[in-house]
């Protein structure tokens, strides 16, 4: 099983974060780029003192090279959430199923935390970084927990509760910056990003249960054809 688990988890996440970089490399790298160019002029004018000193990898070859890397790793990391998914579940998986769960991934870890922390390009007033990442950790577990009873759990109470854990982090609000300067970036091109990045990561999650749950079912089935044809 776990064999099974790992095998199908790095081949699908691989894949998967291939063709995100690609996907990514048509949309979302240039609208990154574009932000960084209303970004730039910003931090020029800055105190030496106030610039931000944190590194960031160049142009050209170094940054696709990182971009890829970056989503492969993030692939492998969501496949082994998704096939040790499946293994807890224990029923039969194909790509129809991982596709459904794929869709789930995406409400849970990108479209549901959108709603109160949106993709934010480069130059954009952003909230704390760990009291960001503190609440899209929150949400991403409860969506996902509430998924599961609302898909899994039998009667109408755990439905409920699922349904109630998927508002919680909303009733309790994102944190944000509350910073009221203006910023340089048009309003368009900060909209365009969001669009993208959520479209990319839906295409990401599509494609990365699809992989996952069909790689699960394959790699069982040596097993399940021998028992059925075995006296």
């Amino acid at each position: 099983m776990l064999r099974r688990v790992l095998l199908t988890a790095l081949m699908a996440g691989v894949l998967a974060g291939l063709f995100a970089s690609v996907v990514q490399s048509l949309k979302v790298t240039p609208l990154i780029l574009e932000a960084e160019r209303y970004e730039e002029p910003a931090a020029a004018a800055e105190p030496t003192g106030d610039r931000d000193a944190a590194w960031a990898p160049g142009d050209g070859a170094e940054r696709i090279a990182y971009t890829v890397l970056a989503d492969v790793l993030t692939g492998v990391g969501f496949a082994l959430l998704l096939a040790a998914g499946f293994a807890l579940y224990g029923g039969r998986v194909d790509l129809r199923a991982g596709i459904l769960w794929g869709l789930g991934g995406f409400a849970a870890f990108t479209f549901a935390p959108a709603f109160g922390l949106p993709p934010d390009p480069p130059g954009m007033a952003a909230a704390d970084l760990v009291a960001r990442q503190g609440w899209w950790l929150a949400t991403a577990a409860a969506t996902a927990g509430g998924l599961a009873l609302i898909a899994f759990a039998g009667g109408a109470v755990v439905k409920a509760l699922g349904a109630a854990a998927i508002a919680v982090p909303h009733l309790i609000g994102a944190p944000h910056s509350g910073a009221l300067e203006a910023t340089a970036l048009p309003a368009a091109v900060a909209a365009e990003f969001v669009a993208a990045s959520l479209v990319t990561s839906a295409l990401f999650w599509i494609v990365l249960g699809g992989l996952s749950g069909w790689l699960y079912g394959r790699f069982d089935a040596p097993r399940s054809t021998q028992a059925t044809i075995s006296p």
